[in-house]
């Protein structure tokens, strides 16, 4: 039966099912359970199928939304797994991260006087009862008889990979770590992001004929003209890990971490687990010091890691802050204190060299910044101390010159990222390069929508008529 407009609108917004607070702190499985069969066909009848769909110029890498959620309300998932997987090919992925919230749902007609379809919730619902019975998938074009390298497994690297292998391209993914997934494995915690589900969005891309190449550093395993000589074009998507530090006094104390390698150690190395061979400082008293996204996977991992008291410290006003916000309402719930407009200014010690504490002045919000966001300025002899023992920088990353300084061809801009042209394209003929290396920290969703622009140009280049 087909619901009117009218019926559609009285439908309210279903709710996620999550794990309660009192129990997910205790451990490291997800926090959001997804939606049923029934809660799943509940909401997509909600959707008003808008001949002009604003949530598809939201989505950046421009899922059919209307589409998919009107095949889950008649009932056919295998043909709304269909749809969304020929848009998107880690629609599991970005179920989970993408913050749908800022994009394609704010997009959605239904968020003017109400609340906007749950289109992530949708889309994960989707992707895991694909997932599931290997449904979805369609067979990739006729070998082209090029090859491509792709460097870096994250999101951008991924999508890339799985776009070209489906234009029958012969795609290998050069990765540094031990596992492929990049930031999906070793930067967003299980709680948020299981990791079984990015080792299956792998596999599925193994199906399609895309190669893995791991434990292999480009600027040392191989360089990059090595590549270059051995593949028909190059796609860089190494992302931007190379954290930054707050440059105040007491950095080098122990117990002092950036959010990447604490991230890092518990996520890909397994320090969770107390017999882990590579381990992380439990604190008993954690201090997180950024107010993105970053910052609340790493607040949250400490309390799961048996913190008694987890603190953001945050140099704005919650309303300021730049995490989802339902990360910063889990974070709530889950019972982080927030301590709002603090800078830090040292980090203090004992004689031992151990973190005892966070020295922060309070701040006050004056005219914007070129972000657009209120400037925090500081409130004269208003100094005071965090006691802590573990402090966690999560104020950003930027770009790491461990592959960009072997390649004096490749041109930089002056914050040492890729510049490339219209095609994506760098100043390297048929190397191509997206995602955080290009265009600083982003969101997974922004990379992948860079991977899969930079798979179509790639496939230009590479059809290009013989000169």
């Amino acid at each position: 039966m087909t619901l009117s407009p009218k019926e559609r609108l009285a439908i309210p917004r279903q709710e996620m099912p999550a794990q309660p607070p009192a129990e997910r702190v205790r451990n490291f499985q997800e926090v959001n359970l997804g939606y049923d069969a029934a809660l799943a066909k509940l909401e997509a009848e909600r959707c008003l199928q808008c001949k002009n769909a604003k949530c598809i110029s939201g989505c950046p890498v421009a899922v059919d939304i209307p589409r998919f959620i009107e095949l889950i309300a008649r009932g056919d998932l295998a043909a709304a797994a269909q749809a969304l997987l020929a848009d998107n090919c880690l629609p599991a992925v970005t179920g989970r991260v993408c913050p749908q919230e800022t994009q394609c749902e704010s997009q959605c007609v239904r968020g003017v006087k109400s609340t906007p379809v749950a289109i992530g919730a949708l889309e994960r619902f989707v992707a895991d009862w694909a997932r599931e019975r290997g449904a979805g998938e369609s067979p990739p074009a006729p070998p082209s008889g090029k090859r491509v390298a792709v460097i870096g497994s994250g999101p951008g690297g991924l999508t890339a990979a799985g776009e070209l292998a489906r234009r029958g391209h012969a795609v290998t993914v050069f990765e540094a770590f031990h596992t492929p997934g990049g930031v999906l494995v070793y930067g967003i915690p299980e709680f948020r992001l299981p990791k079984r589900i990015v080792e299956q969005e792998v596999e599925r891309l193994q199906r399609l004929g895309v190669r893995f190449e791991l434990n292999a550093v480009i600027g040392r395993t191989y360089t990059l003209d090595e590549l270059r000589r051995t593949h028909d074009a190059v796609f860089i998507a190494v992302g931007a890990g190379l954290p930054q530090f707050m440059n105040i006094p007491g950095e080098h104390l122990k117990g002092v971490y950036s959010a990447n390698e604490y991230l890092t150690r518990v996520n890909l190395m397994g320090a969770w687990d107390v017999r882990a061979r590579t381990p992380v400082l439990r604190g008993q008293r954690v201090v997180v010091v950024g107010g993105g996204n970053v910052a609340m996977d790493a607040v949250r991992t400490a309390k799961r890691l048996g913190a008694t008291e987890a603190i953001i410290a945050y140099r704005r006003g919650r309303e300021e802050m730049p995490a989802r916000a339902e990360e910063i309402q889990h974070a709530e719930e889950e019972g982080i204190r927030f301590e709002l407009l603090v800078a830090p200014v040292r980090i203090l010690g004992n004689e031992e060299g151990w973190v005892t504490g966070l020295a922060c002045q309070r701040m006050r919000l004056g005219e914007p910044d070129a972000s657009g966001r209120r400037r925090p300025e500081p409130i004269p002899d208003s100094e005071f101390v965090i006691p802590c023992d573990v402090v966690i920088s999560a104020i950003g990353t930027r770009a790491n010159p461990l592959l960009t300084s072997t390649c004096p061809g490749l041109k930089l801009d002056r914050w040492g990222r890729i510049e490339v042209d219209e095609r994506m394209m760098t100043s390297l003929p048929g190397v191509f390069a997206g995602g955080d290396i290009v265009r600083g920290a982003a969101t997974v969703i922004l990379a992948m929508g860079d991977g899969k622009a930079a798979a179509r140009h790639i496939d230009a280049w590479l059809r290009r008529p013989p000169t």
